[in-house]
């Protein structure tokens, strides 16, 4: 089988792979595959999962970072102190970080990138997490200052995953014009890896920061990070086979595969990334709570995770993976009676020998829109489910970009889209999805927004992330399953094929990039051992 798959992409491999890399790869370059074009370097931006882990692991320094325990650490600001009412904050920066321009990293810029992320015209992700924050004030150089409106529940976690941005290269663009800067796709970090150059839909490079300070883990062990982009699994598995690729996202179907290879090994790990399937409740026949809600008592969701997972993920209930400590359990089985009968009480009715149903004459249909070009198995399990229920459903496939712009466009264009979304520990991307006024509204896929929801979400993030926060959060997922707004389909879990060349690699929570800085590549001499 193997075989068959590597004889059937190879011309693939030539026109991609080889365009990706150069045919005689430089000591110490990891190749590594994306699925789809970079979203954009710039962190305010930017929702793209590896496009945000590039940022954070490899271009650019946060102010603190997640250890391997998830709890925040020193990073580039080596020490922070609380005031004694504890609504100041006060950060002390290394001094010796430069810009990969030369000039240096300063409470300045610290200051800007807080500032940009909180105006909603640059529409930062995490714009909520920020929503606290009374003032920034660079008081040196290497001190600043950040006041709360009131005492926060803990060190905010947002500040592990921004990071900080150059005011001397991005302080003249406008905030809503932040998603057309220039600095987008010819960036300048202050990070262990420092951009080359990007050929668009092609690949993007980045060579070693031989100058990164010692003090803050020092210059990466390889020599350049080049993020091939390769979209059809079986090309990137093929790519692992020949040694064209070092690491590629692999299809749970084929992880067996990369098994049984001697020259390759399989990763699995946790991570915070969902899927769903994201109602527009603008417009028919989702402008009714209880069609949004008979779509998701339909829907088999441990038939999509064994068959078109290879069991690699966890049914979802709702937004919150079911290991947070504050998730709120619940039933993700399957209902058709009582899907039935929520569509019966809305007025569809079923034509005989049809198999759909209609109203008025009109046929339950609508168009769900997907990111991908193959055969999207997981898309065409939830189109069986539904047409069981009378739906009659369109997959629409699409590439990354233009799902993304249309995605987030208003008003809203679409009937449905199924997607993944990326979480964090904070739990903002709740309001974030759902367009609460606490967030910034980047993820606001679906455009649903009520009052009631504002206030609870309002209420949990006051709370934190704490347990003794758990009845909040609670109520705010219980809110959004009365409502629905989204039928969420499965907790993903991460499979990545990689190269018994590179060792030292290591996946959590963090991401796939956490020790980027510390991969080793074995070279033809060394005897490899991972």
């Amino acid at each position: 089988m193997r075989a068959r798959i590597v004889a059937s992409t190879a011309a693939l491999l030539g026109t991609c792979l080889l365009a990706c890399s150069p045919p005689s790869r430089p000591a110490g370059t990891v190749v590594l595959a994306s699925g789809s074009d970079l979203e954009s370097a710039n962190p305010l931006v930017t929702i793209h999962p590896l496009s945000r882990q590039i940022q954070r692991h490899a271009l650019f320094v946060t102010l603190a970072r997640f250890d391997s325990a998830l709890v925040p650490e020193p990073y580039a600001a080596r020490s922070w102190t609380w005031s004694a009412d504890r609504r100041a904050l006060t950060f002390h920066l290394f001094d010796a970080l430069p810009w990969h321009d030369g000039r240096p990293t300063t409470a300045h810029d610290v200051r800007f990138t807080l500032e940009a992320a909180r105006d909603p015209r640059a529409g930062y992700l995490r714009a909520g997490d920020l929503a606290a924050i009374e003032s920034v004030t660079a008081e040196d150089d290497t001190t600043v200052t950040i006041r709360f409106r009131q005492t926060p529940p803990g060190f905010p976690l947002v500040l592990c995953e921004l990071p900080i941005l150059p005011q001397h290269l991005l302080g003249t663009v406008p905030r809503a014009e932040m998603r057309r800067a220039s600095f987008n796709f010819a960036p300048v970090g202050n990070g262990p890896f420092r951009f080359v150059r990007r050929i668009a839909g092609q690949r993007w490079e980045f060579a070693r920061n031989p100058g990164f300070p010692q003090s803050l883990g020092g210059p990466p062990t390889i020599e350049r990070l080049i993020v091939a982009v390769v979209d059809e699994p079986a090309t990137k598995f093929a790519g692992l086979v020949s040694g064209e690729l070092d690491m590629a996202g692999i299809p749970p179907s084929m992880a067996t595969l990369a098994r049984d290879d001697p020259a390759l090994t399989v990763l699995e790990y946790p991570v915070l990334f969902s899927y769903a399937l994201i109602f527009n409740p603008s417009r028919p026949p989702f402008d009714d709570t209880r069609v949004r809600h008979a779509v998701s008592l339909s829907i088999d969701r441990e038939r999509i995770i064994r068959t078109a997972l290879a069991g690699f993920a966890l049914p979802a209930s709702g937004p919150v993976p079911r290991d947070h400590p504050l998730a709120l359990p619940g039933e993700s089985a399957v209902n058709s009676s009582t899907a039935d009968s929520l569509l019966d009480a809305t007025g569809w009715k079923r034509e005989r020998g049809a198999g759909v149903r209609s109203r008025d004459g009109r046929t339950l249909s609508f168009e769900l829109a997907t990111v991908g070009s193959g055969d999207n198995a997981a898309e065409q399990l939830i189109q069986a489910d539904l047409a069981a229920r009378g739906f009659d459903v369109r997959i629409r496939q699409m590439e990354l970009v233009s799902f993304l712009t249309m995605a987030r466009a208003t008003p809203k264009r679409f009937d449905a889209l199924l997607t993944g979304i990326p979480g964090d520990l904070s739990l903002s991307f709740l309001g974030a999805m759902y367009g609460s006024d606490q967030s910034g509204g980047s993820l606001d896929y679906s455009g649903f927004h009520s009052s009631r929801l504002d206030s609870l979400l309002g209420v949990a993030r006051a709370a934190g992330v704490d347990t003794i926060a758990r009845s909040s959060w609670h109520d705010v997922q219980r809110e959004l399953h009365r409502e629905h707004p989204a039928a969420w389909i499965y907790h993903a879990r991460g499979v990545q094929g990689l190269s018994r060349r590179l060792r030292g690699v290591r996946m959590d929570l963090r991401g796939e990039l956490a020790t980027v800085s510390r991969w080793v590549v074995d070279t033809p001499a060394m005897s490899p051992s991972h």
